[in-house]
């Protein structure tokens, strides 16, 4: 694993670093460090803006293929790119679905037509996407999908009908990659197609869930009668599972870079607070406070390392990258309550009524579900043991 950066990464850096000096501030002043966990509502309109501002830089997609509209960085250029964006309080990335999910699976897996098609509105950051992959009663079993699709014969084209939960961001997306059951009668991973879909259109209605941090994040997501394109389907009718597993590769990928940048902003809030209010004097708070610094740290090095290794294009990545969902989730969680013993009193004190929390209030509400969502963590202690190191499969009914 290389870890220095050469003198025309070093160059690299001071462009990027550059162009965030000239163009976060004046409209978008007021979006720097927003748009983090529990926060991701917040400044939705200028943060599209700031997506499209980032576009016309060339700023997005920065580790995509040229041919496709991205910039070809390298990993060391990935990780300078996030690392100055984090340093100039770039707000949270409303197109990093798109991104980091939804157009590397295309390039991976879609045809050509669907890449003409999808990816240049991601590269421009006007075209916002959402994952449809939970569902109710599945929890963590991501293969127990419910959601069906059939082919429509006379009309040419894959009409959808079920519901999906847990949508982050449903509500602002223009389209969802869905999960369905093409194969009526298959169970589990067999028999799933992997579908491309506009959301605005009858047949879809997008239900905001009211989280305890008083905002709406994720959603319920109704298909009814919904329908795509008969080449709308990614791979063939069957190949879901495939495709859906190799979007998840890039999900534990390059995009965990960006989610670093994220933490990274966090993680220097906290600390500012303690420098001024005197907790980092604590000697316990003190050994916390390095702890999350090393862990940060850590969980870098361990994505440049996955990252490294990566046999590259269908997603997947080597072992290390089983570790990482447990590791930044547990991380965060914890982030979360040493902020609040950072504030101390203040930690239980709202901003203003009726119910507007800080930052790092909501965020430490949020950060409960951490170990929840996209597999718990007792799921992926199974995915470690099974997948990682070989040990016998858990028995199930």
């Amino acid at each position: 694993m290389k870890l220095s950066f050469s003198a025309a990464d070093e160059q690299f850096r001071e462009e990027v670093a550059s162009w965030l000096q000239q163009n976060l501030q004046g409209e978008f002043e007021a979006i720097r460090y927003r748009g983090g966990p529990g926060d991701e509502h917040m400044y939705h309109h200028e943060r599209h803006a700031w997506e499209q501002r980032m576009a016309q830089g060339g700023w997005t997609c920065v580790g995509w293929p040229k041919q496709y509209g991205g910039r070809g960085c390298s990993i060391e250029q990935q990780v300078i790119f996030f690392e100055e964006y984090a340093r100039a309080g770039g707000p949270g990335r409303v197109g990093h679905i798109g991104e980091g999910l939804a157009g590397p699976t295309i390039m991976a897996f879609g045809s050509d037509a669907q890449k003409q098609k999808y990816l240049p509105g991601i590269v421009s950051g006007k075209e916002l996407w959402c994952q449809g992959y939970s569902e109710p009663g599945a929890g963590s079993d991501l293969a127990n999908v419910k959601t069906k699709a059939r082919f429509d014969e006379s009309k040419q084209q894959w009409v959808i009908n079920g519901q999906k939960v847990w949508t982050s961001l449903a509500q602002e997306a223009d389209y969802c990659f869905v999960l369905a059951r093409t194969d009526p009668e298959s169970k589990a991973h067999k028999g799933l197609g992997f579908f491309l879909v506009k959301m605005v259109q009858p047949g879809i209605e997008v239900r905001p869930i009211q989280q305890m941090t008083g905002t709406s994040e994720f959603n319920e997501v109704f298909f009814d009668d919904a329908v795509c394109a008969a080449d709308d389907i990614v791979g063939a009718p069957g190949d879901g599972w495939k495709v859906a597993m190799g979007l998840l590769g890039f999900e534990r990928g390059v995009s965990t870079l960006g989610q670093q940048m994220q933490f990274q902003n966090e993680f220097n809030e906290i600390l500012k607070i303690a420098k001024g209010n005197g907790a980092a004097q604590d000697p316990a708070l003190r050994q916390r406070i390095a702890k999350a610094h090393t862990e940060l740290k850590i969980m870098r090095y361990n994505a440049m390392r996955m990252l490294s290794g990566q046999s590259g294009g269908d997603g997947s990545l080597q072992k290390e990258a089983l570790i990482y969902k447990l590791f930044w989730a547990s991380w965060h969680r914890e982030l979360g309550e040493l902020a609040m013993d950072v504030l101390g009193p203040q930690s239980q004190i709202l901003e203003a009524a009726p119910y507007q929390l800080s930052r790092l209030q909501a965020m430490y509400l949020f950060v409960r579900s951490d170990t929840i969502y996209g597999g718990t963590n007792q799921i992926q202690r199974n995915i470690i043991a099974e997948r990682g190191l070989g040990m016998p499969k858990e028995p199930r009914p």
